[in-house]
């Protein structure tokens, strides 16, 4: 198993049932000098300052006495994602229902709109019209380019990638 591998296995018993789910682990600095572990880890309501350190107490002792880095000192960061990180799993899209994202689809197009609602599948997602001159809408006609705008239905598939905007009103 690799340290990512190892780690979750280790994790898995903190994650309360499925109430938890991991995000991203990342082991940085192998080559000899202290190793930094990061682990982003979220719920359906979030996660609290105290669940990640409670968290971070148990899994650091596991992996102390599973001599998981064959005793090299290692940083061991547990947090929730930052609103900046990308959405990655249904469950995440699930709960920003409402908020306006950004989102890069495969094709590198960028979106704006607001989250309309999510499944397992894909989102709903109110694009908001890219204001563009009209040159640029000529040109776009004429190359047979078709904006999306409105209600536009996206599978997972397509979504390359979508993070939360902090919008101030």
């Amino acid at each position: 198993m690799n340290d990512n591998e190892q780690i979750s296995a280790l994790l898995t018993p903190y994650l309360n049932d499925d109430q938890f789910y991991v995000v991203d682990i990342q082991v940085a600095g192998r080559r000899g000098g202290r190793i930094k572990v990061t682990i982003l880890l979220d719920s359906d309501s979030g996660i609290s300052i105290d669940e990640c350190a409670t968290i971070s107490r148990k899994l650091g002792n596991d992996m102390e006495e599973q001599h998981l880095f064959d005793d090299a000192p290692f940083t061991l960061e547990v947090s929730s994602p930052g609103v900046d990180f990308p959405l990655t799993f249904a469950r995440q899209y699930k709960r920003n229902i409402g908020r306006q994202l950004l989102i890069v689809l495969t094709d590198n197009e960028q979106h704006r709109g607001t989250l309309v609602s999510a499944d397992d599948t894909g989102i709903v997602v109110d694009i908001i019209p890219e204001v563009r001159s009209k040159t640029k809408q000529k040109k776009e006609q004429e190359a047979g380019i078709v904006r999306l705008s409105g209600p536009t239905s996206l599978p997972y598939e397509q979504i390359k990638k979508a993070t939360v905007e902090i919008v101030f009103n």
